[in-house]
């Protein structure tokens, strides 16, 4: 019975997604937010939990893709979509907000073949993709000029290009809690903890930022530990 139980969290990683999809396209931003940030702890636990109950199968991988296509896929997509003026299909622009969907599907697929992301990430994953883009409505609300086409579509290209990207990312799974191995985690939670308290929504860009130079300096630091 315990092996269904990751598989039932990342069911409910895509039930709530469906839900923030149709949120989105109703222009109910602050609940499809919320519906993010289900699937977001959903997501976490079902590869916990299969850890912990010693279950982890190859169903269970693919599941979990095919739930993030939706959630941190098509999700982010449609905000995109319909922040490009895509309702009733009023700017044929739109539609490129879905490159971030496609972009999504190309990095998860990637995610599962390639050996070398068994620990750590190559290309920005698509949760937090998707919690910046999620941030963009509730940015152009108080700044008007995020909401701008050509703003916006550079978003979804360079959004796009991230997700493929060679860049690498620590990943924040903790095997201990000890400062020495996890340091570099703790203090992305610090910093993410301060910026999301201070400037809430405009803080999720600056911590995809953040999450980039932290990686960086990390990867750099373990180089030269080896090459001594």
């Amino acid at each position: 019975m315990k092996k269904h139980i990751p598989n039932s969290i990342t069911a409910l990683n895509l039930f709530s997604g469906c839900i923030g999809v149709v949120m989105v396209l109703q222009q109910e931003f602050q609940l499809a937010f919320y519906c993010v940030l289900a699937s977001g702890l959903f997501d976490f636990c079902d590869g916990m939990m299969a850890r912990a109950l010693r279950v982890k199968s190859n169903i269970g991988k693919e599941l979990d893709s095919l739930a993030d296509v939706v959630s941190f896929g098509l999700l982010p997509g449609a905000v995109l979509f319909i922040m490009l003026g895509g309702t009733a299909g009023s700017n044929p622009l739109a539609y490129l907000g879905f490159l971030v969907t496609i972009f999504s599907a190309f990095r998860l697929a990637k995610f599962n073949v390639d050996t070398r992301q068994d620990t750590d990430f190559i290309g920005v994953n698509t949760p937090m993709n998707t919690f910046v883009i999620i941030a963009l409505p509730f940015i152009a609300e108080q700044h008007e000029w995020v909401g701008h086409v050509g703003l916006l579509l550079g978003i979804t290209l360079l959004s796009s290009l991230l997700l493929v990207s060679e860049i690498r990312l620590f990943s924040m799974k903790l095997d201990n809690l000890r400062w020495a191995e996890n340091r570099f985690k703790f203090i992305f939670l610090g910093i993410s903890l301060i910026l999301i308290v201070t400037l809430r929504f405009i803080a999720l860009p600056l911590i995809l930022l953040v999450y980039i130079g932290l990686s960086q300096w990390h990867f750099a630091q373990n180089s030269s530990k080896k090459a001594d």
